[in-house]
């Protein structure tokens, strides 16, 4: 299949590689391999004969990802969390991305709202706000209050945002399509696949409906939890491109030193974390999927028994049944360093070829794992560890799974988090209870009761009609008898008629053999006697043995 390049889309690529080096990052152009041989030109730059005064290469970064659109921006707010692949002062810049993300006019933003509303502004809340209290990627939050004195924020969509994520979805498209033509390796990560979830999932994330929908959902499930709140939604306030929802005051999770300060458990706070994401993935089979820290405030009120609090719903996840089962398994036979089990699943699953050797795999697997088992987090290179796995991964075909792109993601927010809200937490030891009260309750009496309760309004609802269905299938049983009696009447008959078809031929064929057979016994010549009373005989004996057979029973 031809690629063909738009001229849109040359633009496209011709303006990431101007913000690039307007920012002074000429150098990441010229270390992609494609540009590699091209290094030179970067001296002959005009910008670069002179020396000049250029800000910090962290905030450089971050002004370029802004510059280039939601996207990337979404790019740089996955990277924020991980302090152990990238310099601190790179890590604080791209920390600005979560919540800091330049706003548009707040005017504008009051003239969406009045538009999806049909009213003007002060008819439709009792104060707003035109400054925005944050920005991001995709939307902005305005402070109001409701006319009964509640206090809000207002989410609005940024103008003309579907435009520029089509734009870069198309550049993403025809990326993943070159690398999977010409790379192997990366037709074993399956590109387009992952840049097909990655379109679904954003495009999402432009419906404020679909947004209000998944916090409700995960208000039901979190009702009356000592673990998460979820702000309440305000269904009539909310349209495609704005969303009214409860105002939090609690204290951001960005604002960890601040937190600290407070004398906030720590520990407790990042076990938390785990039990949740384990409670959304496995009890739930939703979860949230965008779980940086300009998406999380703390509830400290009790300083020991720290409460999350969620917003930005934008981004949410679930499993097949299939896939949640292989997880839970990989993650106990993990636990239990039973990596025999661990390869056998990834076999069984078909995320390894199904001819891989299974010892194989699994000594490739204890070789990854045994050097971060049980030990915390602060004490595991993840760099190391991703690299380790993406050599086995190479080695063996493995596959990456689209369907849980959106799940990896966010493991990787959540112990990225984990290692900046205490280093020292041992997620074994934390997950693994969990873990195994979840399995026991999928399999055993547990599993049959929590069937059976599960189809219990079912069951009442059919009660009534029980009789009558049991007299149905009674009716129905007898008249398959009735015909199946039939069916072997006639069947019966068929081989009798057979039968007696096959004595009849016997008896013709005997009682031809028999006359033969005395007609030559009598007519034979005297000298010919001898010879021919042996065929007499046989003829004779021949006929009388079909004969008997025919009137045989």
């Amino acid at each position: 299949m031809i690629n063909i390049i738009k001229p849109a889309q040359v633009l496209r690529l011709l303006h990431i590689n101007y913000v690039l080096a307007r920012r002074g990052l000429d150098d990441i152009i010229f270390a992609i391999h494609l540009f590699r041989p091209f290094r030179f030109l970067m001296y002959l730059m005009p910008w670069n004969w002179l020396p000049r005064q250029r800000a910090p290469q962290g905030e450089r970064i971050r002004q370029a990802l802004e510059d280039l659109g939601p996207i990337f921006i979404k790019f740089g707010q996955i990277l924020s969390t991980r302090k152990d692949l990238l310099p601190d002062d790179i890590i604080d810049e791209l920390c600005m991305l979560q919540d800091n993300v330049p706003a548009f006019d707040g005017e504008q933003a009051q003239a969406i709202i009045e538009k999806a509303f049909g009213q003007p502004i002060n008819e439709i809340f009792a104060s707003f706000e035109v400054e925005p209290l944050a920005s991001a990627s995709i939307a902005q939050v305005h402070a109001a209050v409701l006319h009964d004195g509640t206090s809000v924020v207002v989410k609005v969509l940024r103008p003309d945002i579907m435009p520029v994520i089509k734009r870069d979805i198309e550049l993403l498209y025809i990326i993943a399509r070159l690398a999977e033509r010409y790379s192997s390796d990366a037709r074993r990560l399956r590109p387009i696949e992952i840049v097909s979830e990655y379109e679904k999932t954003i495009l999402d994330e432009l419906d404020l409906m679909r947004e209000a929908a998944n916090a409700s959902q995960l208000r039901r499930n979190f009702e009356n939890s000592n673990e998460l709140y979820i702000p309440e939604i305000y269904w009539d306030l909310t349209r495609r491109n704005v969303m009214v929802m409860e105002r939090i005051f609690h204290t951001p999770m960005g604002e960890l030193e601040k937190l600290k300060a407070m004398g906030l458990n720590m520990e407790r706070l990042s076990e938390l974390g785990v039990q949740i994401f384990f409670t959304q993935v496995f009890s739930h089979n939703f979860f949230h999927a965008d779980m940086h820290p300009g998406n999380i405030f703390i509830d400290s009120t009790d300083l020991q028994n720290p409460k999350y609090i969620a917003i930005d719903f934008g981004i949410v996840g679930s499993l097949s049944p299939e896939d949640q089962r292989y997880l839970a398994e990989n993650f106990l036979a993990f636990f239990k360093r039973d990596y025999n089990r661990v390869a056998q699943l990834h076999v069984d699953s078909g995320w390894v070829p199904k001819g891989t050797r299974v010892d194989e795999f699994e000594s490739a697997i204890r070789s990854v794992c045994e050097p971060i088992f049980e030990k915390p987090l602060k004490d595991i290179s993840f760099g190391q560890l991703l690299l380790r796995l993406f050599q086995t991964a190479r080695r063996f075909n493995m596959e990456v799974q689209p369907q849980l792109v959106l799940l990896q993601k966010t493991l990787l927010n959540i112990e990225g988090l984990g290692r900046q809200i205490y280093p020292d937490l041992d997620l074994w030891k934390t997950a693994k209870p969990f873990l195994e009260n979840w399995m026991s309750e999928q399999v055993g009496p547990k599993a049959m009761l929590k069937g059976f309760k599960k189809n219990l309004p079912y069951i009442a609802e059919k009660m009534p009609e029980i009789p009558q269905l049991i007299y149905e299938a009674l009716q129905k049983t007898a008249k398959d008898d009735s015909a199946q009696r039939q069916q072997k009447a006639l069947q019966d008959l068929s081989e009798q008629i057979k039968q007696n078809h096959q004595r009849l031929v016997l008896s013709i064929m005997g009682g031809c053999l028999l006359i033969a057979g005395v007609l030559l016994m009598d007519h034979s010549p005297a000298n010919q006697y001898a010879g021919m009373s042996i065929w007499s005989w046989i003829l004779y004996m021949s006929g009388g043995g079909l004969f008997w057979l025919s009137i045989k029973e």
